[in-house]
C-alpha cells in the first residue's frame, strides 16, 4: 500500500488528515489532488454506511483499480439531543448543500432559544471507512461531546465548529488551536483509531 486517496475536497479537512497520518509510510492524496471526480449518493441510514459508500465508490474508479491504492472516506456530523439527533446524518446537507455555515449555525441556535445549558448536549461524530487493494473493508469511529452554545465564537474551525463548546462551555471547537482540537476531536479519534488498523495491514503485508 503506496497512496492514501481520501474522499475529499475539503481543504481543511485534508490538513488535519495529514497532520494525524502523517507518520504512515504512505502518500496521502485528496480526491482532486487524484484527478479523480467520482460522486457517490450518500443514500445511508447511519455515518458508517455513507463512509463505505463514499470510500466504495472512489476505489471503483478506474485511476485506483489494480494500484496499491488505499481509499479513504469519512461521514461525520453533529447530533444534538434536544433536537432528536438532528441535523445527524444530514449535518453536510442541512437546510440545503449550498447553505453557508454562518446560516445553518443561526438555524439550530434559534431552534434552541430558551433551552438551559444541562439540555443543550451534543456530540461530534465521525466514521472513517477503508477500502485496501482486494476490497477489504474497515471502520473507525471517534465522537466528541459537548453542547450547543449560543452564539458563533472561533475562527480556526469550520462547519459547526463556532457553536459546539467543550462540555464546560469554555470553549468552542472554532477556538482550540490544530494541536489541541486534532488530540479531542471526533475526526482525530476516528483517524487515530484508522492509523492503527492500517499500521496492521502494512505490517501483516509486509
Amino acid at each position: 500500500m503506496k497512496k492514501i486517496i481520501f474522499a475529499t475536497g475539503n481543504a481543511g479537512k485534508m490538513k488535519e488528515i495529514r497532520e494525524i497520518l502523517s507518520d504512515l509510510p504512505m502518500e496521502i492524496l485528496s480526491m482532486k489532488e487524484a484527478g479523480i471526480r467520482s460522486e457517490a449518493e450518500e443514500n445511508g441510514m447511519t455515518f458508517e454506511e455513507n463512509a463505505i459508500i463514499k470510500a466504495k465508490a472512489v476505489a471503483a474508479d478506474p485511476l485506483c483499480r489494480d494500484q496499491d491504492i488505499v481509499v479513504l472516506a469519512d461521514d461525520s456530523g453533529l447530533e444534538i439531543d434536544y433536537l432528536n439527533g438532528e441535523p445527524g446524518v444530514y449535518s453536510a446537507r442541512y437546510m440545503g448543500e449550498d447553505t453557508s455555515y454562518r446560516i445553518k449555525n443561526a438555524n439550530l441556535i434559534e431552534r434552541l432559544d430558551g433551552v438551559p445549558k444541562e439540555q443543550r448536549t451534543a456530540r461530534f461524530v465521525c466514521v472513517i471507512a477503508a477500502v485496501l487493494p482486494g476490497g477489504k473493508v474497515l471502520t473507525a469511529k471517534g465522537t466528541i461531546e459537548g453542547k450547543i452554545g449560543y452564539e458563533e465564537r472561533g475562527e480556526n474551525g469550520f462547519g459547526y465548529d463556532p457553536i459546539f463548546c467543550l462540555p464546560d462551555m469554555s470553549r468552542t471547537t472554532a477556538e482550540l488551536s490544530a494541536e489541541e482540537k486534532n488530540a479531542i476531536s471526533h475526526r482525530g479519534k476516528a483517524l487515530a483509531k484508522m492509523k492503527e488498523l492500517l499500521k496492521e495491514e502494512i505490517h501483516t503485508v509486509g
